[in-house]
């Protein structure tokens, strides 16, 4: 077996679980309401002109973790003007959008307007905005997005403790990546066999592989040469028949080195509801035990949590 050493490239840029999620679970609010609720807006209020079907667009909001509710204030429409405001959701702030699912505000006219319009966010996106139509004349109206996520003190530890909790299931119990991640695998030489295993499970991609020789060298092995097995678990990659790997002189220390992205998917969704539970457990464990010697109780592994993942642990890498 080669000498292994293996580096993270890139974190994931979500947490499986959100702080609302985690706090939720442990029964936590804040004692402030208006502490609690942040509002922002998707299309300022004003006179806004005629604009062609759903033209005017609103500011993506991130709603990540909250309780999210779309507050639609029509005030005047001009004569005959209407208006048409629909919901859109998005996992990158500035493009990609979609329309929402019964995310359409009913239609202000005269007959109807001045007048505030709800609806609430329920979707699993990052990002949310609106877009409207105006038609026949100026009409007068504002779209607000409101998330709700109550706040603590102890809000930073929460978060770290959530962090710590995903890193212990993915590096020293589950030995897998849960959020999309990018890792590169250094081996002191190629293996004798037709396959190298990549750690971290779910495979996704491999980005490429290198190898550097004694002059100081680097080339890239030809992903032509060798597919990519994402079924497995571990996954692999594997050489294409009758290839094989390269012959050269290495270099004394990590001359191989394989990128790879890993993970269940980009979202929190992705991840098994399992796994996304094992950390909201662990964290309201260690918050609950999070001083250092505590009189009077008896503080021990939580060993029916990873009893409840097990079947999800990989031990061959």
């Amino acid at each position: 077996m080669p000498r292994q050493v293996l580096t993270i490239a890139t974190e994931p840029t979500i947490e499986p679980v959100t702080l609302l999620e985690v706090k939720n679970y442990m029964r936590i609010d804040s004692n402030d309401f208006a502490d609690d609720l942040t509002s922002a807006q998707s299309i300022a209020p004003g006179a806004h002109v005629v604009a062609a079907t759903y033209s005017l667009v609103g500011t993506g909001v991130d709603v990540l973790g909250y309780n999210a509710l779309v507050e639609f204030s029509a005030g005047t429409n001009g004569t005959s003007g209407t208006v048409d405001v629909k919901i859109q959701e998005s996992d990158v702030l500035a493009t990609g959008y979609t329309d929402v699912a019964s995310g359409a505000f009913t239609q202000v006219t005269e007959a109807n307007d001045n007048a505030t319009y709800e609806k609430s966010y329920t979707g699993i996106k990052q990002y949310i905005r609106v877009v409207a139509t105006v038609g026949t004349a100026t009409c007068s109206f504002g779209v607000s997005i409101i998330t709700d996520a109550p706040t603590v003190a102890d809000d930073d530890l929460i978060t770290g403790m959530a962090v710590a909790a995903r890193k212990y299931l993915e590096e020293s119990y589950l030995h897998r990546a849960l959020i999309t991640q990018t890792w590169d695998y250094y081996l002191d030489r190629f293996p004798a066999t037709n396959f190298i295993e990549i750690p971290r499970p779910p495979l996704q991609t491999i980005t490429h592989i290198k190898y550097t020789d004694s002059d100081e060298t680097e080339s890239t092995f030809s992903s032509d040469d060798y597919d990519v097995d994402t079924d497995s678990e571990p996954g692999r990659i594997v050489l294409g028949y009758g290839n094989s790997w390269p012959s050269f002189t290495p270099r004394p220390m990590n001359p191989i080195v394989i990128r790879f992205v890993a993970g269940y998917g980009a979202t929190a969704a992705t991840v098994p509801q399992d796994i996304r539970n094992a950390i909201k457990y662990y964290t309201a464990g260690m918050y609950e035990m999070r001083e250092p010697f505590v009189t009077g109780k008896i503080v021990k592994k939580l060993e029916w949590i990873e009893n409840m993942i097990m079947g999800r642990r990989i031990w061959s890498i």
